[in-house]
């Protein structure tokens, strides 16, 4: 929304920068970034929706477009216009579910384009049908936090039932995914990363309670299908979806439906989820295939273990959480990253040595102490290559070599951090109590 800024937001601007009078470089930088999702990628649509694309790619994510306009919610709570874009978001992310809940990015119109000619079910709506369990999980997060913000209820509207219904049932398929699921996604020449194995269906996996995963929100796919962290975002949200449907909707059967679903999936992963580590003691790994096989590792893109107190799946002090930290905050973890200039947590969906400014936002956000927030933050100023602007990964010993110029989620959580900082939470966050 290219023009001036909203007098809201200018006033947050202000209000962030007089806590860092003695610093021009933080404040030039979250005034670049707070802005940089409003100015760069929101498309008003005719109908009232809001369409919002992830920076360098054309498409709107399910994930990144709730993560990307989530800190907006502080300013939608005294700001009409802001609240109907942020609800214009809600309502086009739910159109796209009901249009096919498996695929992960959109397009602005039906109009065939793609990233690649998949072997999976398209329509000329979709952008990309890689199937994600957070692609579900962040709609149903941004509607509640949009309500905790505002009092708004009008997004949960039938478009919403319908779509939490569908949400229920996919999950439910999934616990069951070879025996049930129609899914198969395949990508030809490409890294073994971009496509599922064993004709597009994925590794076999053992029943466990849990839902099945395709892909990472890195958009790579996992190695097992039981996705930890994933699973814990579901959990969580579907126990915000039982409160919508007690306390606005009425509905008894769907608030049942999502807290029983919500209790099978928390107990495969209490179940299944943990391991025993000989340095760290008992810590989560980041997927299993429910037949023995675990992944120890963890990735940048949200969820990720190190975001469990961010999502609300558990507090900081909860100590499974604070010994699967100590492991992946460490060189036990293959995606951990130390260099001359920076040190954090990087994903296989970029170069070796490269770490994410994403995983330092929330590394800062879920810290216990001041004394990690500021060596946070001191990273982030030295690594945004002097653009004021965050980026998807940079390089430890060189920060000037990095990734997507504009990546609009980068952006956006980094703001959400030094509001943070300000004390400033989403109202209905985790972090703001």
């Amino acid at each position: 929304m290219q023009g001036q800024l909203p007098r809201s937001m200018k006033a947050l601007i202000d209000e962030v920068k007089t806590s860092f009078t003695h610093d021009p470089k933080v404040q030039a930088m979250f005034e670049n970034c707070f802005s940089n999702t409003y100015e760069t990628t929101i498309r008003p649509q005719d109908d009232g929706t809001t369409f919002v694309i992830t920076g360098d790619i054309p498409a709107m994510w399910l994930r990144d477009s709730a993560a990307q306009v989530r800190p907006y919610l502080i300013l939608a709570e005294y700001d009409e216009k802001m609240a109907d874009m942020i609800e214009g978001v809600i309502k086009k992310q739910l159109s796209f579910i009901i249009h096919d809940p498996y695929a992960n990015a959109f397009n602005e119109e039906a109009n065939g384009k793609r990233y690649h000619d998949d072997k999976t079910e398209m329509t000329p709506l979709l952008w990309e049908r890689k199937y994600e369990i957070d692609s579900l999980c962040y709609p149903i997060q941004l509607s509640y936090l949009f309500w905790k913000s505002t009092g708004r209820i009008s997004q949960f509207n039938e478009m919403f039932q319908e779509a939490a219904e569908k949400i229920i049932e996919i999950w439910k398929t999934e616990q069951n995914h070879g025996e049930k699921s129609n899914y198969f996604f395949e990508r030809d020449n490409c890294p073994p990363q971009d496509t599922l194995s064993h004709e597009g269906k994925g590794a076999p996996v053992g029943y466990t309670g849990m839902t099945w995963s395709g892909f990472r929100p890195s958009d790579d796919a996992c190695q097992y299908g039981y996705l930890i962290p994933s699973n814990m975002f579901a959990v969580v949200v579907l126990k915000q979806l039982k409160e919508i449907a007690e306390e606005v909707l009425d509905d008894k059967i769907l608030a049942k439906k999502a807290f029983d679903l919500a209790n099978e999936v928390d107990q495969g992963i209490q179940k299944f989820g943990k391991v025993e580590h000989p340095t760290y003691g008992t810590i989560y790994a980041y997927e299993t295939d429910g037949r023995g096989k675990y992944n120890l590792m963890d990735d940048a893109n949200v969820p990720s273990l190190l975001a469990l107190p961010y999502l609300g799946y558990c507090d900081a002090e909860d100590p499974v959480y604070q010994n699967t930290r100590n492991f992946i905050l460490s060189s036990d973890n293959p995606y951990y990253y130390q260099g001359k200039r920076a040190k954090g947590i990087g994903s296989p969906h970029t170069p070796k040595d490269y770490i994410w400014h994403i995983a330092l936002a929330i590394q800062g956000m879920t810290a216990l102490t001041n004394e990690e927030k500021e060596e946070i933050l001191e990273l982030f100023k030295s690594t945004d290559a002097n653009t004021n602007l965050m980026h998807e990964g940079f390089h430890v010993d060189e920060p000037e070599k990095f990734t997507r110029p504009w990546f609009s989620w980068a952006n956006s959580m980094f703001s959400e951090f030094l509001l943070g900082k300000c004390n400033l939470f989403v109202k209905g966050s985790p972090l703001a109590k």
